[in-house]
């Protein structure tokens, strides 16, 4: 098991938990804070889980995409 694999785990648990809360509060502003903490927990699971689909089919590992295309190329400007 992969510490990817255990992430999506523990973040959906914890995401499950922050349900529970919620559903439980008594106070409208507690549930609030509850629910984003799940949303919070189910985005950080959602990286674990494309890391690990991406090391299981290396070609669409969204990591391993390069950011250099928004950078400016040196050079290219006129020298007038």
């Amino acid at each position: 098991m992969t510490l990817d694999q255990q992430l999506v785990a523990y973040w959906e648990r914890q995401a499950q938990r922050f349900d529970r809360l919620a559903a439980q509060a008594q106070w409208g502003w507690i549930a609030r804070g509850y629910t984003r903490k799940a949303e919070r927990s189910r985005a950080k699971a959602e990286v674990s889980r494309l890391r690990e689909a991406g090391r299981k089919n290396p070609k669409h590992d969204p990591s391993a995409e390069s950011t250099s295309d928004a950078e400016p190329s040196s050079g290219s400007g006129d020298a007038t």
